[in-house]
């Protein structure tokens, strides 16, 4: 690493002003920071000097993000090979699930960072570090057959009109990942339904035998029970692509069909729990969406007159992208609540609208992307009137004490 440092000190003048390549300073800058801590500090007034920035507050994100994309990869090879009735180790299930997401992947981070390096360049600004998170969650929040093109156009999209034109990262309103999935539902709604997932069953890799079609849609858990004609959800029983039945322990712990990062609830919360340990995700506004939700689904089921309204709320929190909207989208420090109080009231109304979509939309099952971005935009005026009323009240105490 002496090396490195010593050769990035070598060929720094030449991106400084007055140097050939100082119009790629930007970018410089981006992979110096990213492989060392910056050696320029404050040198006067009051600051207050903290071991994490940025950079290490998305790392922690990642991190968290990551057990939820391993198991959403393994999810996808065995649905693969459920599909075409074939036995596969664990290891195989694995990689198939892999090579299907690490394109997605790819584009994301090709195009999102592609376009952020291309303005800061422009801007003569330094290249955030924001997009590390939102071009990991992109692919895990996209069915796993959305095309390619798709997903490159979606992100441009997202990167430019709800990141870029607010002024990058910090100052955008809504969540960019959000934004991607949302370009996709409005424009190409056939493949962001919500309550389809097409399972890849051609032997695409060379990894599977006797595949005979491309792929096939089966209804995703929560696409089941929209679509139910049972009045009683007693009488229910859901199933997977295969026929089979569905335990709370295949939902709990990844062993369903569905977008990679939605599927393992059990993955989520040890991400979760790294967010919490390290402060980097409020467990306020994590609490405050199950909170929510459980009192949406309490009111829904009084008057239950179908099946997904009578679904308990167990249901709702395994199934769909409750749970990670919930730890990894609510909890987006740019674009949730930032008062203490606010964040208690931000959640809340998000999981209260996300369980409000699904039961009374069934032609949207899943309803948190929506809730999400609706939210996104009254979090200003929560954080605004929570500390209006902080003034009034110490004012009010002010005058009393005089």
């Amino acid at each position: 690493m002496k090396a490195l440092r010593k050769y990035l000190d070598k060929i720094r003048p030449n991106f400084e002003e007055g140097g050939k390549l100082h119009w790629l300073y930007s970018t410089y800058d981006a992979i110096e920071t990213f492989l060392f801590v910056p050696n320029s500090t404050s040198r006067s007034g009051v600051h207050i000097h903290d071991a994490r920035d940025s950079k290490r507050t998305m790392t922690i994100v990642i991190f968290a993000l990551i057990p939820a994309l391993l198991v959403g990869m393994y999810s996808v090879g065995m649905q693969h090979y459920l599909a075409i009735g074939q036995e596969a180790s664990l290891l195989t299930k694995f990689i198939y699930g892999f090579l299907a997401v690490l394109p997605q992947i790819v584009v994301s981070y090709v195009v999102g960072l592609g376009i952020e390096f291309i303005i800061a360049q422009i801007r003569k600004e330094e290249v955030a570090e924001g997009f590390l998170v939102t071009g990991i969650l992109i692919p895990m929040i996209v069915p796993v057959d959305t095309p390619l093109w798709m997903i490159a156009v979606a992100t441009a999209f997202a990167v430019i009109f709800a990141k870029e034109v607010f002024g990058g990262t910090g100052y955008n309103i809504f969540n960019v990942a959000l934004i991607t999935r949302a370009f996709l539902f409005f424009s190409y709604p056939s493949k962001m339904s919500g309550d389809q997932v097409w399972v890849r069953t051609a032997d695409t890799f060379g990894m599977g035998k006797g595949s005979v079609v491309d792929g096939f849609s089966g209804a995703t858990p929560l696409g089941q029970i929209a679509v139910s004609d049972v009045s009683n959800f007693s009488e229910f029983s859901f199933r997977s692509i295969t026929g089979q039945s569905l335990t709370m322990s295949d939902m709990f712990f990844g062993f369903i069909p569905g977008s990679v990062g939605e599927v393992s609830t059990f993955a989520i919360l040890l991400g979760a729990l790294l967010l919490i340990i390290t402060g980097v995700g409020s467990w306020k506004t994590i609490l405050s969406v199950f909170l929510g939700g459980a009192v949406a689904v309490l009111l829904v089921n009084q008057f239950a007159q179908n099946t997904i309204m009578g679904m308990p709320m167990q249901y709702h929190f395994l199934l769909g992208g409750f749970a990670f909207g919930a730890v990894f989208m609510a909890t987006d420090p740019v674009t949730s609540a930032r008062t203490e109080k606010g964040k208690w009231i931000y959640g809340f109304l998000i999981g209260l609208l996300a369980i409000t979509i699904r039961v009374f939309n069934p032609g949207y099952p899943e309803g948190m992307m929506l809730a999400i971005l609706f939210m996104n935009a009254f979090a200003p005026l929560i954080d605004f009137y929570v500390i209006d009323a902080n003034i009034k009240r110490r004012l009010k105490r002010a005058t009393t004490a005089k």
